[in-house]
């Protein structure tokens, strides 16, 4: 044989040998879930932020607004209770203050290639129970998530999507397989969901709403419904995962109780009376005014502030860009300098609220001064299809118009008004025309809940612009439908953000979303550039690609005006009866009450009638 060919074979040979040796050594079996970073906690015995010789007993009783009528909140069907995650345990349990790190909890270990994402195993612990005493199994997992993908809410199937199948490799091991092979974020959603008995699914429907007790492999079990009002769980006697290290010190509580208002003043009368314990105060008003009543002054209730390092809720008006006049975006840039945050945080808020600036913020991937060399590579490519104020947008040093806080607005209406005017626009007799001669005419939806007050500025403000406003007030299960529908102009819109961020993005802003019922792309968002954005986010290797990538996903947002980004406020305040202790280190992505317990020596001076003496 030629010595060059015998050459070539062998070098062949031993390439491809060498290239299957680095293939095989890149999938890896570790004891958590670690997306190209490092875990901190890996060899502790127990979380930083739990104290392991915490007492067991007492109760947690909180509030929650409105009713409910359904155990089973993976269906999206009726209203799903409070505190029903806590009957299921997942796969992997997330830290408190890590992203992107999981540890053990129903899987023991997992295995995948990190550099060639097209599939996960996850090994189940073997002593892995429901709380009825049956082995939960690889078949059991198989179950839910063959269930969600099929009979789970339309929007949680899209969150799943990338999910081609899963399989059975044993009674304890269970493969996910994806269909795409570079989607960071699918190992830690599928590691995260609730995991369902499919013995105790047999004879039911998922379909369906149900106050009926479903079997869980969690901390707690249903005690008691009193249907509507309030509901309670009882610590699970058997709880298989007690003395894993996530749940060291965890889970102190023997009950958890959530009780139910109508609204948030009846609520806080409620707590007031102690009909609870835990109150999470969302009215400023009240947190700078109302606690003065006798159980603060005698030191019974404590107030504390926590602040947090996740992103702060999105609380935004929407501009439904389906259709006219909110088309077109000069309109929508404009109608943004009439919104006064200012004159309604000194007048309405106390000065307690913060402008949102960012649809990440509070965060390292709030996207801040102009655009870094990195960004503009990454925007490069998009900028010749994409519109001049958008391009403007983009690159500026953004943030949104200051105002004198006097009530007038009077400086950046004027801008408004010279936007207007530059895109053709005209006031006649105070009538806002656009250049086919049509009159701007908008419809702001809100639900009834939704203080009216808090819009009547900008309402306003529009006004003055010419803009003529119907401020349309619906129930709440109208307003669902409409907005599930894009039947509306404008709307007032609370939507939680992740520290995270993958798949959901695209539910948020992607085309696909746009023109589907029930999903949360509310605006209509149809931008090239941001669908590829999020599909970058979803496939960063790093941390410092998802900070990247959101940056410029930040930007295209805010650039597009598709939003009047308002308010929120940094911490979350929350009042408790003086019966609680916590441990020293907080964690900084949640509160972390579950860590908490009840001091009993405290307990038993609080049943003590008050004494003028204790008033302060």
């Amino acid at each position: 044989m030629d010595s060059l060919v015998l050459f070539k074979r062998l070098s062949l040979f031993y390439g491809l040998s060498l290239f299957a040796q680095l293939s095989f050594a890149t999938m890896q079996t570790t004891p958590y879930l670690a997306m190209h970073v490092q875990p901190k906690y890996a060899k502790l015995s127990a979380m930083p932020y739990a104290n392991p010789n915490a007492p067991k007993g007492g109760m947690l009783s909180q509030s929650s607004l409105g009713t409910f009528d359904n155990l089973n909140s993976m269906n999206g069907k009726g209203s799903s209770t409070e505190g029903v995650n806590y009957l299921f345990d997942s796969l992997m349990d997330r830290a408190l203050d890590e992203p992107r790190v999981m540890y053990p909890l129903l899987a023991e270990k997992v295995s995948y290639d990190p550099d060639h994402l097209k599939d996960v195993t996850f090994h189940l612990n073997p002593q892995a129970r429901f709380n009825n005493g049956q082995a939960l199994t690889a078949e059991d997992v198989k179950f839910t998530f063959d269930t969600y993908q099929t009979k789970a809410n339309l929007g949680f199937q899209m969150y799943l999507s990338d999910l081609a199948k899963t399989e059975v490799i044993s009674k304890y091991q269970v493969k996910f397989i994806f269909k795409s092979k570079n989607n960071v974020e699918m190992p830690l959603i599928l590691a995260s969901l609730p995991i369902y008995s499919k013995l105790d699914w047999k004879n039911k429907d998922f379909t369906r709403v149900t106050l009926q007790p479903i079997v869980g492999s969690g901390p707690y079990i249903v005690d008691r419904i009193d249907a509507g009002r309030s509901i309670t769980y009882k610590r699970s006697p058997n709880y298989w995962a007690k003395d894993l290290p996530v749940n060291k010190g965890r889970y102190n509580f023997d009950r958890l109780k959530y009780v139910y208002y109508r609204n948030l003043d009846v609520s806080f009368e409620g707590f007031k009376s102690r009909q609870f314990n835990l109150y999470e105060e969302k009215n400023i008003r009240n947190w700078v005014t109302a606690y003065h009543f006798p159980a603060v002054q005698a030191g019974q209730i404590k107030k504390y502030k926590a602040r947090l390092g996740t992103p702060l809720d999105i609380q935004s008006l929407v501009f439904n860009i389906r259709r006219s006049p909110l088309n077109d975006i000069h309109l929508r840039k404009a109608l943004t300098y009439a919104y006064d945050f200012e004159w309604q945080n000194k007048a309405l808020f106390f000065n307690q609220n913060r402008r949102l600036q960012s649809y990440f913020d509070n965060t390292d991937l709030a996207a801040t001064g102009r655009p870094s060399a990195k960004e503009l590579k990454v925007l490069k490519p998009f900028f010749a299809q994409l519109n001049p104020v958008m391009r403007q947008g983009l690159l500026a040093d953004w943030h949104y118009p200051i105002s004198d806080a006097s009530g007038f607005n009077r400086q950046n209406l004027l801008v408004a008004q010279q936007i207007l005017k530059d895109a053709g626009y005209v006031i006649r007799h105070n009538q806002l025309y656009d250049r086919q001669g049509k009159a701007i005419r908008i419809e702001l939806l809100m639900q009834q809940e939704n203080p009216q007050r808090e819009l009547m500025p900008f309402v306003r403000n529009l006004n003055r612009l010419g803009v003529q406003v119907n401020l349309r007030q619906v129930d709440v299960p109208q307003y669902m439908e409409r907005i599930r529908h894009q039947d509306f102009d404008m709307m007032m819109l609370k939507l939680p953000q992740t520290l995270t961020p993958g798949k959901e993005q695209a539910q948020f802003w992607g085309s696909a979303a746009a023109d589907e019922a029930g999903n949360y792309n509310y605006s209509g968002i149809k931008n090239p550039a941001i669908d590829q954005m999020i599909e970058k986010i979803v496939a960063a290797k790093s941390r410092e690609d998802v900070v990247l990538y959101t940056h410029v996903l930040d930007r295209l947002l805010r650039a597009g005006y598709y939003q009047i980004l308002t308010y929120g406020k940094p911490e979350r305040w929350f009042a408790y009866w003086d019966i609680y202790q916590q441990p020293q280190i907080k964690p900084k992505l949640s509160v972390g009450w579950e860590y908490w317990w009840v001091d009993g020596t405290k307990a038993k001076k609080l049943d003590q009638p008050i004494r003028k003496s204790d008033l302060k």
